[in-house]
């Protein structure tokens, strides 16, 4: 899937920037390489909490259809599209996003969805927790960025490790970053399934 997407745009350093608080080790072709030779390695890691099973999540969207993987690459298509739209805090449009104003304005855009607005309020969503092992495009990660161990970024997976985020002034913006990425592994803190919560009547774009 990660093939046919843009080419990514130039990398900077890093910003902290109130709740969407972002960080950029690596240098653009390396950034390249992981999206175009997929680091699929996955860190093993154990969650105190009670991860749903594939049964369970089939059972949340109410056994029904649900178009989660042509959702999930409608919404990353958009999304890979938007590579280098600027940071704006607090945006929710092209004209420029913050983390969480990225994310919804694709869900909403292409999934007919409508999250909540901030971080903090979007983590809580009645949705799967999902393993780090079973993540799945179009999954939503959460990091806690600002040393405090409460959430202050997020973003979606892309697959083979990969995840776009709208980052920072600095860093450019909407980009791609591998959650293998020494940084986004210490802050991971969950990832959730929103999708499951998508309605069975939406058609993605083609």
């Amino acid at each position: 899937m990660l093939n046919r997407f843009a080419p990514l745009v130039p990398l900077a350093l890093v910003t902290l920037l109130f709740g969407c608080a972002a960080h950029s080790p690596v240098t653009q072709q390396q950034q390249v390489q992981q999206v175009q030779h997929s680091v699929k390695a996955q860190s093993s890691v154990v969650y105190q909490e009670e991860l749903a099973t594939e049964k369970e999540l089939a059972e949340f969207a109410d056994s029904k259809p649900y178009q989660l993987p042509v959702l999930a690459d409608s919404i990353l298509e958009r999304g890979m599209s938007l590579i280098g739209t600027r940071y704006r805090f607090g945006g929710t449009s092209e004209a420029g996003f913050d983390c969480s104003g990225f994310i919804g304005y694709l869900f909403r855009e292409e999934a007919g969805m409508n999250l909540p607005r901030s971080t903090r309020e979007m983590i809580n969503v009645n949705a799967p927790l999902v393993a780090r092992n079973n993540l799945k495009p179009g999954d939503l990660l959460f990091f806690s960025t600002n040393g405090r161990g409460r959430v202050s970024h997020a973003g979606i997976y892309l697959g083979d490790d990969q995840f776009i985020h709208s980052s920072s002034r600095r860093s450019g913006g909407v980009r791609v970053d591998s959650l293998g990425d020494r940084y986004w592994s210490k802050t991971f803190i969950e990832a959730k399934r929103a999708l499951a919560m998508a309605p069975t009547t939406v058609t993605a774009r083609k």
